[in-house]
Parts: C-alpha cells; structure tokens; sequence
C-alpha cells in the first residue's frame, strides 16, 4: 500500500479488529512513519453517530481549548479577524469562543450545530477568508490528508489543529488507545515528521506544541506559537489558593478517564455478545 502523506511505499505494521468485526491492516509510511489503515470501507457504520459514545472528554477539551486557543490568538493574531472552526461537532468550541469575544463561526457537514445556530459559514458570504481556522480533533479522521488538508486552506492560510502524536513504541494495536478501534473513525496517526512532510509538500510553515498541538501557517514567527504562555506571577498565586482550598474541602478526583476505561470495557463487552449472538 502506499502512503497517503508521500506516495512512497509502507511495511505492514499490524492487524487489529476494527469495531470488533473488521480485521482491518494498518501500515507504517518507509518515508516518515505516519500511519494508516488500508482503504476503510467500514466508514458508513462507524459514523452511524458523528460523536462516538468513547468521546466522554469533548466538554473538557473544548473547555481547556477555548482557554490555549484564546491566548494564542491574542499574542500572534488578529483578534478582531473573522475565525473559523472546521469539522465544529455540536458547535461548543464556537461558542465559547464567542463567549470570550472572538468572531468564531461554525462549520460541519455531519453533525448538528447546537450551540452555535446563527453561526454557521453558509451565513457569511461565499469566500469569505478567516484569520485563522481550527480543526480540533479531525486530522485523524482523514481519509485522503493531503487533499483534505488543501480544501481547509482554502478558508484562510493559518490552520490551528489537534491530533495525537505517536508514542514512541506503537508495534502493537494495544500499545496506543488512539488507535480506537472501538469506534473505527481513527485512520490516520502522524508524527512530528509527517506532519512537517505535509507543510513542506504545501509549502506552509509548522509548529507544534511536540504533543496534541500544531500549526500550519503561511507566517514566519522568531518564536514558537505553540509554547504555553506563562500565567502572571499574581494569576499563578491565585490557582494555587483555589486548588489548596478545594483539597481543604475535600473535592472529589474527576471521573473522566474511569468513565473513558468503563465506556470501552463496554462497548468491547457489547459487540463480542453481539458477535457471539
């Protein structure tokens, strides 16, 4: 199979069950060690729901977005710049960004805006050009990047975008849970190195953050605009009282990952009865 980041050959990498039925092959690019599933013909059954039931995180990480994504826009950006958010689900982070005053718009074709109505890009005007689009949690979703990649810069030249990046070990479908297979909507993994394949093949600049975090961009920055910007002496002052006083009070630890693990455990337990029936 060839890779869909270079053209360049793969190796067979592994085969895992892929929505507990499919046994699906999934290769690692010679060129750059980006990886795919071969050709996902179960596609139309892994997006019977555009939001899988494992995606318990989606508040908490749009929530803690909002938050990165606002800093990052104040210090390299035009904040008064129109901004688009790409593949946008219920149209949460679009909301919270303008909440916090930045002029967000929503796009998706597969899933309902719920909280961004009124919002959406078929309301601006055709070629309308964005300061900056995001596309959280979508690159490994693609199943054609580059050209899928081509079609987002064309709304603006600053693409902002979450994936994972590999681990270093990632020879066994068990030893990365983004592989996903429960779900079977993850088919592309990247790695810093075909992520910078891609922005030279495109000719635009990238930065990461080296873990969730990255950037294609037609800007040259003397810095990287993905570094955390430091909170203030006094704001760091004032997160450590409030942690202090919530641990006075005894605040319980969040359930996020043990919801995550349970809803997993789940859904294998389900489709292996449903397989065995």
């Amino acid at each position: 199979m060839q890779s869909k980041i270079t053209g360049g050959n793969t190796t067979l990498l592994f085969t895992a069950k892929v929505l507990n039925k499919h046994n699906v092959k999934f290769y690692r690019c010679n060129d750059t060690g980006f990886i795919q599933t071969e050709e996902p013909y179960w596609l139309q059954e892994a997006y019977s729901s555009a939001i899988t039931k494992l995606d318990v995180g989606l508040v908490y990480r749009n929530i803690n977005l909002a938050d990165t994504v606002s800093k990052l826009l104040v210090k390299n950006f035009d904040v008064k710049g129109t901004f688009l958010d790409y593949a946008g689900g219920y149209g949460l982070f679009t909301r919270l960004m303008r909440d916090k005053g930045f002029n967000f718009y929503h796009t998706d074709k597969f899933c309902q805006n719920l909280f961004a109505e009124y919002f959406e890009l078929n309301d601006l005007p055709p070629g309308t050009r964005f300061e900056l689009l995001t596309a959280f949690e979508v690159f490994e979703h693609l199943t054609n990047p580059i050209a899928e990649i081509k079609q987002m810069l064309q709304f603006s030249y600053n693409l902002l975008f979450s994936t994972e990046l590999q681990p270093k070990k990632t020879d066994r479908v068990d030893d990365w849970s983004y592989f996903s297979t429960e779900t079977g909507q993850h088919v592309a993994f990247y790695n810093e190195a075909s992520l910078k394949a891609i922005a030279d093949q495109l000719g635009y600049q990238f930065y990461t953050d080296g873990r969730f975090l990255h950037l294609f961009t037609q800007k040259v920055f003397d810095h990287n605009p993905l570094t955390p910007v430091k909170d203030s002496l006094l704001l760091r002052k004032a997160k450590k009282y409030v942690k202090k006083q919530e641990k006075k009070l005894d605040m319980p630890d969040s359930l996020l990952m043990s919801d995550w693990k349970f809803i997993k455990d789940k859904l294998n337990h389900d489709e292996t009865d449903g397989s065995a029936g």
